[in-house]
């Protein structure tokens, strides 16, 4: 069937409104994490568990006792429109989706911009669900910028025009196969964040002199760490599910299982970190410090598989751009 220009113009346009909504709401995000009470009580607490470690005197003041709940001020306001423009962004971000899907008859993740059009929506979708859990929306800032980043390469450098994707794509494992990589991936996203925001805040608490500006207004490692792990057990097991069809489809299109492409190889090597680091926390204990380096290291593999191993290096998935 023909592609529908019209409805392949009017996904281009959500995307792109999408993406400076985004812009726009990382700007407010910014705005609440520089100025809003929870970075401010956050770096009072910090700096009176530190007197009183030290044996000082603080009057007015007990370590132990809770801080009542501070009035909204105008930051706090201004993170709460950064929320509501983040759901109008994902709202827009979806209709892009969904658009390029009708526009082109077929499932809307069939080249490495509609890939990351994909990946993006699913980070938007599972960071939003991660702010109505904890109390990290001050940090959204930190999350939307990696999810602008990749918009604006998906939407430039990596922009194809709306078609049919190749035969070789052809198949209901593009449907199933390529989802469960594309939501894993996402969702994988918001733990490696979180992660990182861990090292940069378990780093200040050691040594306040590190991070002395930024550090404070982290919320506890604690909490980071929970949402790092939380997120990464619901993504692991779609990853797997992922990495099983493919080798099923690579059965059926290729005539083996597994031939080590370099897609296979980096795949196979992201599952091994996340599995490292789901099994040290389950068995050896491994909080903190060390299980967030392995998570770290698992995004960090993640993103090389997207970028590098799709845009740079030559094997079976080169003609497809996704995994």
């Amino acid at each position: 069937m023909p592609v529908n220009e019209t409805l392949s113009q009017y996904s281009d346009w959500s995307y792109t409104t999408a993406t400076a909504i985004y812009v726009l709401a990382l700007v407010f995000f910014l705005i609440e994490q520089s100025f809003g009470a929870k970075g401010r009580r956050a770096a009072e607490r910090t700096k009176t568990r530190q007197l009183v470690g030290a044996g000082a005197p603080v009057s007015g003041t007990t370590a132990d006792v809770p801080e009542p709940p501070a009035p909204r001020g105008r930051a706090e306001r201004i993170g709460r429109m950064g929320a509501s423009l983040t759901v109008l962004g994902v709202l827009l971000h979806f209709a892009a989706l969904l658009l390029r899907g009708l526009a082109t008859h077929r499932v809307p993740w069939g080249n490495m911009y509609e890939y990351i059009m994909a990946v993006t929506f699913i980070a938007v979708v599972t960071w939003l669900w991660a702010i109505r859990k904890f109390p990290v929306r001050h940090l959204s800032g930190f999350m939307l910028l990696p999810i602008v980043i990749l918009m604006f390469i998906g939407g430039t450098m990596l922009y194809t025009v709306a078609a049919p994707v190749v035969p070789a794509l052809q198949s209901y494992w593009l449907v199933i196969h390529v989802s469960a990589a594309a939501t894993s991936s996402g969702i994988f996203l918001v733990p490696g964040v979180a992660s990182v925001l861990y090292l940069v805040r378990n780093a200040y608490d050691r040594n306040p002199r590190r991070f002395a500006r930024f550090g404070p207004k982290l919320p506890a490692a604690d909490v980071l760490d929970r949402v790092a792990y939380r997120t990464t057990v619901f993504a692991f097991p779609l990853f797997t599910f992922g990495v099983l069809c493919g080798a099923v489809w690579a059965e059926s299109a290729w005539g083996r299982f597994w031939g080590w492409d370099p897609k296979e190889t980096t795949a196979f090597v992201a599952w091994v970190v996340y599995a490292a680091y789901l099994h040290s926390r389950a068995t050896a204990g491994w909080r903190g410090t060390r299980a967030a380096v392995i998570n770290t290291l698992g995004f960090a593999v993640t993103v090389f598989n997207l970028f590098f191993v799709n845009l740079v290096t030559t094997g079976l998935h080169s003609y497809a751009g996704v995994g």
